[in-house]
């Protein structure tokens, strides 16, 4: 995969629902560390990308109130579902002519966001294992 304008959105209560090691018990600590373990610079490996990706990491519910801490790891609280919030992100960069790459296992939302020309990969790009 190459671009020059790549944003990886991050399905995130789907990447951290993926592995069962207790998340449930505290949704924000484990959004946060999945914020930390992302880096963009091996996702533009990982991915085959021609440049650092933009990374933006989508919360909802009781996840929400992350902050982005690093200027290409940005975070945004869904309003309601988090699934629209990402579909409504990939329109827009869709708009705008730019690639989007949706990270989740949902396959409800790899369709919906596949349909506006995005690309999906699983949860183990952002979190092997």
């Amino acid at each position: 995969m190459s671009s020059s304008r790549t944003t990886v959105v991050v399905d995130a209560a789907n990447v951290v629902g993926s592995v069962p090691d207790g998340w449930w018990r505290d949704r924000l600590g484990a959004t946060k560390r999945l914020r930390d373990r992302i880096s963009p610079d091996a996702l533009r490996e990982t991915l085959d990308l021609d440049v650092v990706p933009l990374v933006v990491l989508v919360t909802e519910g009781r996840a929400r109130g992350v902050e982005s801490s690093d200027p290409l790891v940005r975070v945004v609280d869904a309003p309601g579902s988090g699934d629209d919030a990402i579909v409504d992100l990939v329109e827009d960069l869709a708009a705008k002519g730019e690639t989007a790459v949706v990270v989740t296992a949902d396959r409800g939302l790899r369709a919906r966001v596949v349909e506006l020309g995005a690309c999906t990969v699983g949860t183990r790009t952002v979190r092997p294992g």
